[in-house]
């Protein structure tokens, strides 16, 4: 070997060695920082046009309390200090226009209809006791009031049927800590060493069994950390019926599996050795089983997802907007998220989808348990809508935004990060065909979809509320259940009403059914419904006559009526019914969109109930009603506490009116029902306690717009997969190997509380 070939091999060697040190030291360093596109390049355009649709500012509601305090000519209380006999406004939210007026501007470059707030008063003090509802405006600066109770209900709306307000509860907890409790001071000391701290309580619904009742059971529990699972078996019936807090009493006391008439015989028959005493262990303030604190250590960080070049999506008030998508959207304190005026490139599909009410019917051997039936919306779904929690609730780098509310308060308060919006891989093909036939290709699209989601905390329960919108038009709107379960104490044939969960812990069965309200415009407002399903035939075999076979046809109907565009809960129903545009696809098909419920529901109650009507949506899976602005809600915030005279009775909606060329509505139910078990401790998890509403092109489209989307994968076997010209997923070392900038990880949920 010469030495001219020494020093090459050397010079090569050198090289290697430093091609590998600058290998390992750039492994070892911090990658560089993913750098996101304009918005403008990523997402679709914004206007003011959506404005239309916007919750109140914090402003606006300032304003408004304002002027009702300077206008109605009464005493108004804070509805934070207020007692049932004073004057309170309840809440303010936005009053919508009529759909008319709102389609007039969108379209046809109308005048912007008025902004204006819907009040709700509170009137305990006057001789007339009862509940008022003003518009009022317009906004900025409200100059004029009037008062619409009558317009929409028929009727004034009596004093009984508000919902509860914070302060009543905290007074009924005085009354009971002070008064009720203070006459069996034995029997609660030597049974539950009770301190005047360690009982937790919650309430039940409705409150009675006829139209002016008000007594409500409450149900108590260990007061330590996921108390629900924690009960003592003591539960008590509270009559606060009367304005006057010093009048209320109690009616009943329950304990153990039997009925007392007060407190006093309780403590009287304890005292006697009458009762048999339960040793209920106290639980730790952590909750022992029931606590959410990990049984394990931190280990590697969880997966996570983000855009290499920044949201493909933008926000701007209340409008999001995506190449392929645009929708507005708000949050009512009352129901909770709403969207409206949602676009697949640029045509409206859907003039709103909203949540109506969520409802839950519970079974037990025990008072409580056995008369609730919640309706959330009388409690708030959406006031109750906190603070998400990012890289948990939602992809920690989604978009976050601001949700503001007034109600049982004078001031205005704010939930920070409380609406969360992303693009989601779901790492599951759209569509994807592997050709071997013939020819050799690969094509797929993977399946993501922009989301918007919120979430409700309804005391024990957590409802994480999602719309989805797809690539290939399609829209979906989820729901999931997770939270902590209620619970019974268990007694006697408690076993027939749910699973043993704990030492005395009864899971309670309960259903879970959700309303939605979906307003399709297709093509206009003129719309007609659908039917296509599926028929065996028996036919003669055309090259063997002497055969039969059964085929399948395809039967096709339209629905004429409400009445017949009715479907009671669990009856069958046809496989595709669909909204229908007067207008044809390319291959002479009227357009459409299939609606199509993924649900798991137990029975509806017996319309035999006294309070069935109350919440007789629930009789439908789907029923489709000519669109009314009379008719603008399937439930109503005062039909918990009077579901024996409901002030909206979604029944009612349905008389046999025509639906062929109509303005549409969709009411869906959806829901499941939840037979709690031991994994529902320490909370529910929302894997297989989802379901939802699926919207979803049938025939709108001349072939499957999602083709267009530059996501789209395709190669066959005589092009080279791994070059970027041919496949832009082999570009992602070079445009994906980034590290996502990620903002510090802040929570600001234990602030601007509402009381339950």
């Amino acid at each position: 070997m010469n030495l001219k070939t020494v020093v090459i091999l050397l010079v090569l060697a050198l090289a290697t060695i430093f091609a590998l040190l600058g290998v390992l030291l750039t492994r070892g360093g911090k990658p560089a920082s993913c750098k996101s596109q304009p918005p403008s390049s990523q997402g679709g355009e914004h206007g003011d046009q959506s404005l239309v649709f916007a919750d109140l500012t914090p402003e606006e509601m300032v304003e408004v309390v304002t002027y009702l305090h300077d206008n109605l000519g009464v005493p108004l209380v804070d509805a934070y200090d207020a007692n049932p006999s004073d004057n309170c406004i309840y809440y303010v939210d936005v009053q919508l226009p009529p759909k008319a007026e709102v389609l007039a501007f969108l379209d046809h470059k109308g005048s912007r209809p008025a902004r204006q707030a819907l009040a709700v008063v509170y009137f305990g003090n006057q001789l007339d006791p009862n509940i008022t509802e003003y518009v009022v405006g317009p906004l900025p600066r409200p100059t004029a009031h009037r008062d619409v109770t009558v317009q929409k209900y028929g009727r004034k709306l009596p004093y009984h049927r508000r919902p509860v307000l914070g302060k009543e509860y905290e007074q009924i907890g005085t009354f009971l800590q002070k008064e009720a409790f203070s006459a069996a001071p034995s029997f609660l000391s030597r049974v539950f060493n009770y301190d005047g701290t360690n009982f937790a309580s919650l309430t039940s619904a409705p409150r009675g069994f006829r139209s002016g009742d008000r007594s409500t059971w409450f149900a108590l529990f260990h007061n330590v950390s996921g108390f629900f699972l924690h009960p003592v078996g003591l539960e008590v019936l509270v009559d606060h019926s009367r304005l006057d807090a010093s009048q209320w009493r109690v009616n009943r006391v329950f304990y153990n599996g039997q009925y007392y008439a007060d407190f006093a015989q309780l403590e009287s028959e304890f005292q006697q050795g009458r009762i048999k005493a339960e040793a209920v262990k106290k639980a730790p303030p952590d909750g022992g089983f029931s606590s959410l604190q990990s049984r394990a250590t931190p280990a590697a960080p969880s997966p996570l997802q983000y855009e290499p070049q920044g949201p493909r999506y933008s926000v701007r008030n209340n409008h999001v907007a995506s190449q392929l998508w645009s929708f507005a959207f708000g949050v009512n304190v009352n129901t909770g998220m709403r969207l409206f005026d949602i676009r697949f490139q640029g045509q409206r599909l859907v003039y709103e989808i909203s949540v109506q009410e969520a409802i839950s019917v519970y079974g037990s051997n025990s008072p409580t348990g056995m008369i609730t039936r919640y309706m959330d919306g009388s409690f708030g779904i959406g006031r109750f809508t906190y603070s998400l929690v990012r890289g948990v609730d939602c992809p920690y780098s989604a978009t976050y935004l601001d949700t503001h509310y007034l109600i049982e308060s004078r001031t205005p308060a704010t939930h920070k990060n409380s609406v969360c919006i992303f693009e989601q891989n779901t790492e599951t093909p759209l569509r994807r065909h592997y050709s071997n036939l013939y020819s050799l290709y690969y094509g797929g699209l993977s399946r993501s979809a922009l989301v918007i989601r919120s979430i409700a905390t309804l005391g024990n329960y957590d409802y994480v509320w999602d719309f989805l919108f797809y690539q290939n038009g399609a829209i979906e709107a989820k729901v999931h259940a997770t939270g902590f379960m209620t619970s019974s104490f268990l007694h006697g044939d408690g076993l027939d009403y749910g699973n043993r969960v704990g030492a005395h812990t009864l899971g309670t069965i309960h259903t879970h059914a959700i309303h939605y309200k979906v307003d399709l415009d297709l093509g206009g407002t003129a719309n007609r419904l659908v039917a296509h399903d599926m028929a065996f035939e028996s036919v003669q075999v055309p090259w063997s006559p002497e055969h039969q076979i059964h085929r399948p046809r395809l039967t096709k109907r339209v629905l004429h009526t409400e009445d017949e565009a009715a479907f009671p809960l669990h009856s069958k129903m046809p496989r595709y019914v669909y909204f229908a545009a007067n207008s044809e696809n390319k291959w002479g098909h009227q357009r459409g969109y299939r609606i199509q419920i993924i649900s798991f529901t137990g029975d509806h109650m017996p319309e035999a109930s006294p309070m069935e009507r109350s919440i007789s949506w629930e009789r439908y899976k789907l029923a489709v009603t000519k669109r009314k602005e009379e008719e603008p809600t399937s439930s109503s915030i005062y039909n918990q506490n009077d579901p024996w005279t409901p002030t909206v009775a979604f029944a009612d909606f349905i008389n046999n009116e025509t639906i062929v060329n109509e303005d549409l509505v969709a009411w869906i139910t959806t829901g499941f029902l939840h037979i709690p078990h031991a994994e529902d401790i320490p909370n529910t998890v929302t894997v297989g306690n989802g379901v939802s509403v699926l919207l979803r092109p049938y025939n709108y489209y001349d072939m499957d717009p999602s083709i267009y989307s530059p996501d789209s994968v395709f190669f066959n076997s005589k092009q080279d997969a791994s070059a970027c010209e041919v496949n832009h997923l082999a570009c992602l070392p070079q445009s994906a190997s980034c590290s996502p900038a990620l903002p510090p990880f802040t929570y600001e949920g234990f602030q601007n509380l509402t009381r339950l």
